[in-house]
């Protein structure tokens, strides 16, 4: 990131309405794109729960094979992402994310010709490979243009695309599985793959012409709110750490961020890759239903995001918002296997549970942003994000073995109820006055 050396003429406090105004035309002007493009990511990563309601009888799939297939995609990621994140640090986010969005568009929509299980592994492998780079990416982009008091609300409200994807992608799903099956001669499940990879695709080729890399290219400012938003992010930078990839990978505060991140998305990708299915256990069996139904947990989520990260903007308190979120979380997993067999009781539960887990992910990110910046800041969210995200193919393959092994996924909630308060208690062991600013 370069920044202009006439950017004393803006100090930091420049007058409160005109950095108000500067800040909501930056996030006007990035936010939605950036916004669509997470809601694309996650659809396009996580439609494979809906497939299953069809895919595992038309190809003979086991759960096992389900799980692993579903969790394999976060090998790939894992792989590629850090490599990825120093890539787009180097040559800039527009060019590297459309590469993204693009290759992962194309694959996703491929995964119609999976006819065996060795095909499904390797599918799914690729859509990680493709699309490692993108979240990190973004949240490296974001510490481009505001400051860490302002990334608490901009994350969450970023992030709410993937509670928007689940709402979208639960709605989309279920009306293709039923509405769009034997189409054309193909089945309902390869319908999806299809019609939720062209977003991805769109989006892909209008980054190209509308994002910029800098602060300094951005036609659409003045110079003065160009210098304002410079200084602001400069002023911060001086705080953090630029240090070489060697200590960043010695630095345990990176690692304990890694697990708190690991136990969070044990809990999201849990939720995610068997929502509809834990649904149609409780006695629910039209895909449509299934649909609408879980759509219902992610709308909830969405709300709660941005109100916990508001919260936590205004008290300057990251700790325990990120803690209590984690824990209620647990909590709605856990009720929701004692309510299994009641449809209206389990979805009050899973949609508090999914509330909880869902608030844990924007505030988490204002742990590593706030000691990393430079390329330690590209590699080190890369490594924390690819490591955490390992519990993708955990989560399922675990999910996946517990279910055919017991006939059950209460097993698995357990497990994940385990792995979200774990992350809460961990990250209260995280200094305060490293995070709560």
């Amino acid at each position: 990131m370069s920044y202009n050396p006439g950017i004393t003429a803006a100090p930091v406090d420049s007058n409160p309405s005109f950095v108000e105004a500067t800040y909501s035309k930056v996030t006007l002007r990035l936010l939605p794109l950036l916004f669509l493009c997470y809601v694309a990511s996650y659809l396009d990563r996580v439609n494979v729960g809906f497939a299953k309601l069809e895919m595992l009888n038309d190809l003979k799939f086991s759960e096992t094979v389900y799980g692993f297939g579903a969790g394999i995609f976060f090998l790939g990621y894992f792989l590629f992402e850090v490599p990825s994140n120093v890539i787009l640090h180097k040559v800039g986010a527009r060019i590297w994310i459309a590469r993204i969005m693009i290759t992962w568009g194309l694959i996703s929509g491929a995964t119609i010709f999976v006819t065996t299980p060795e095909m499904f592994y390797v599918m799914r492998f690729l859509l990680g490979v493709a699309e490692a780079g993108f979240f990190p990416g973004v949240i490296l982009y974001l510490t481009y243009w505001y400051p860490s008091h302002r990334r608490g609300n901009i994350t969450a409200l970023f992030l709410t695309a993937v509670a928007l994807s689940g709402v979208i992608g639960g709605l989309l799903s279920g009306w293709i599985l039923h509405s769009m099956s034997d189409v054309y001669g193909l089945a309902g499940w390869q319908w999806i793959f299809i019609l939720e990879a062209i977003p991805s695709l769109v989006l892909g080729l209008f980054i190209i012409f509308y994002l910029k890399d800098r602060i300094r290219d951005a036609h659409w400012l003045n110079e003065e709110e160009k210098q304002l938003l410079e200084a602001q992010v400069q002023s911060e930078a001086g705080q953090k750490q630029s240090v070489s990839m060697s200590q960043m990978l010695a630095n345990p505060k990176v690692w304990l961020s890694a697990v708190i991140y690991f136990c969070f998305v044990m809990g999201l990708y849990g939720v995610g890759f068997w929502l509809p299915t834990i649904i149609k256990a409780t006695g629910v069996k039209d895909p449509l239903n299934i649909g609408i139904l879980s759509a219902i947990p992610y709308a909830a989520a969405a709300v709660a995001m941005v109100l916990v990260a508001r919260s936590s903007d205004k008290h300057l308190e990251r700790r325990w918002h990120v803690a209590i979120s984690a824990f209620v979380g647990c909590a709605g997993l856990v009720l929701s296997t004692v309510y299994s067999h009641n449809t209206l009781l389990a979805m009050i539960c899973l949609t508090v549970a999914t509330m909880g887990t869902m608030a844990t992910l924007p505030l988490f990110w204002s742990l590593p942003t706030s000691f990393l910046g430079g390329t330690a800041a590209a590699a080190g969210i890369a490594l924390i994000n690819s490591l955490g995200n390992l519990s993708g193919f955990v989560s399922p393959s675990l999910i996946g073995w517990l279910k055919d092994l017991t006939q059950s996924t209460n097993s698995g909630m357990f497990v994940l109820a385990a792995c979200l308060l774990l992350g809460g208690l961990l990250t209260l062991t995280v200094p305060a006055r490293l995070v709560n600013k």
